[in-house]
């Protein structure tokens, strides 16, 4: 695997979806729209997510330096991280389908995004990104994965721009369509919020199922190729 682009690309996708299609990432970029100031108070938010996201893998990235191997194959370690992370994240989506109908309502902190202004939400999407612990159980083996895939340092970086990208799409299309539109997306955003408010737990959960199995398969695949 070491120095495929397209390996290690496949490997970061699924990551990267991971935050991406999670509703708790996407609800609040479509909250933000609606406050009073939506295209300075939704760019702004979408600046501190990226930011945060960006800091979070680049501190996993430069941490990879400190165990070694970068020049090497990637150590049988990291792909066994892919195989229990992807088999907890399925875990997990069976245990919030089961328990989905307790969680049919997003947190009620979302409501405040309302209200929001440019400053604060910049500081919100910072803060969301640093502060959800799924974000950072996934930043932090991609960034890891990164660093010991062997691409080299311009290599390294450019692939966890390419994560941050993905992971940060489900929050940049429609803070940006909107910023281009304006106005006319409001119905279409309004009923996206109502439908991921109503069905965000099982929404979720076949998100985690689906996504674990592909971590999972690209972890087992990787143990093959050792």
């Amino acid at each position: 695997m070491a120095g495929s682009w397209a390996t290690v690309a496949t490997g970061l996708i699924p990551l990267g979806l991971v935050i991406a299609l999670s509703p708790i990432t996407v609800i609040p970029a479509v909250l933000v729209l609606q406050a009073p100031r939506p295209r300075p108070s939704g760019l702004a938010f979408l600046a501190g997510w990226v930011l945060g996201i960006a800091a979070l893998t680049a501190l996993s990235v430069a941490a990879s330096g400190l165990l070694g191997g970068l020049d090497k194959s990637p150590p049988r370690w990291s792909s066994w991280l892919r195989v229990v992370f992807g088999a907890a994240l399925i875990v997990y989506g069976v245990y919030r389908w089961l328990t989905r109908h307790g969680h049919s309502e997003s947190p009620a902190w979302m409501r405040s995004f309302g209200t929001i202004k440019p400053g604060r939400a910049a500081l919100t999407g910072a803060a969301l990104a640093v502060v959800r612990p799924d974000v950072a159980l996934i930043c932090v083996p991609a960034g890891l994965g990164i660093g010991t895939s062997g691409l080299g340092l311009g290599g390294d970086w450019l692939a966890a721009a390419f994560f941050v990208a993905v992971a940060a799409s489900s929050v940049a299309i429609p803070i940006l369509a909107y910023a281009a539109a304006g106005e006319r997306l409001d119905p279409t955003l309004a009923r996206v919020k109502d439908w991921m408010d109503k069905n965000n737990a099982a929404l979720l959960a076949g998100i985690l199922v689906v996504i674990g199995a592909m971590v999972l398969y690209h972890g087992i695949r990787a143990l093959y190729h050792l």
